[in-house]
């Protein structure tokens, strides 16, 4: 990947992971995999360029992990489906599971995903060991901030470094000091980020996400979620505001771990401090927020 012009590869240099393509129940869809150790399994956000987002902290993880990371579909590389509703992404998601082995995986899923995989694990919690629900607005009463509604209508109109430049000003604390983390970096994930955000089916599959993620999940329905469940959350999150995390935290009892100096994005924008509430998570450590 040293020098490639391509911005995924640019996203992922430096990383020691195996990427393959592999038919998901009928989807073919890009997974990357590293390390050896428990199962992790990440996924991504409504975010258009897919797992590679999860790059900063790949190589951490995967010190003491087998992490996988699947582009969702419709997302990054992987194909497109007709519609993702709950039946699809079960039949899919399960389908990843065995083919990279990540038995009973701890599961994260940011965002959009994160509302989508609470609704999964209502039913089918028993195919995993541990569900960490990350910033996902489906989880509680939301509405979408009006200045969030605005930046992304105007990226998905026109995909330009500006209205991406928009954006990322919501979407992070400090974009300035997110980009500084590592600006060779950054500047290939602006360049992907674009690049996937112009493709039509990419398009199709960012609106049907926005609107089943956004969507309450009715409190009775998450109730029923068995699996050990908690919460990370940046404490400035204009996007999915935390107070979404307070009341899931006291409604049902689940510890929520809140990343400081961070928004919407914190592995992104404190990628150290995620992994350390990741492990505060895994050894049964309850935060005080």
């Amino acid at each position: 990947m040293k020098g490639s012009t391509d911005p995924r590869a640019r996203m992922l240099a430096g990383l020691s992971i195996t990427e393959r393509r592999l038919d998901a129940a009928g989807v073919v869809t890009s997974v990357i995999e590293a390390g050896e150790g428990p199962n992790l399994v990440l996924l991504h956000g409504g975010i258009e360029c897919g797992g590679a987002m999860w790059s900063p902290v790949i190589a951490r993880l995967a010190a003491d992990h087998h992490v996988v990371v699947p582009d969702v579909p419709g997302l990054g590389e992987s194909a497109p489906v007709e519609r993702l509703d709950e039946n699809t992404f079960t039949r899919w998601f399960d389908a990843v599971l065995a083919h990279t082995h990540a038995d009973r995986p701890t599961l994260v899923a940011h965002s959009l995903l994160g509302s989508v995989v609470a609704r999964y694990a209502v039913d089918h919690g028993d195919a995993l060991d541990r569900l960490v629900v990350y910033a996902a607005p489906g989880i509680g009463r939301y509405r979408m901030p009006m200045r969030l509604r605005y930046v992304a209508v105007r990226c998905a109109i026109r995909p330009t470094a500006r209205n991406e430049e928009r954006f990322a000003r919501f979407a992070l604390l400090d974009l300035e000091a997110t980009r500084a983390l590592d600006p060779g970096w950054f500047e290939a994930f602006e360049e992907y980020q674009r690049a996937r955000s112009a493709v039509p089916h990419v398009k199709r599959t960012m609106r049907r996400l926005i609107g089943s993620g956004t969507s309450q999940i009715p409190d009775d329905r998450l109730a029923k979620i068995t699996t050990p469940t908690s919460l990370i959350w940046g404490r400035d999150d204009r996007m999915a505001p935390l107070d979404l995390a307070h009341h899931a935290s006291a409604t049902f009892g689940w510890p929520l771990h809140v990343i400081d100096r961070a928004a919407h994005v914190p592995h992104v924008e404190q990628p150290a401090a995620f992994v350390e509430a990741l492990a505060a998570i895994e050894s049964g450590e309850r935060r005080q927020v």
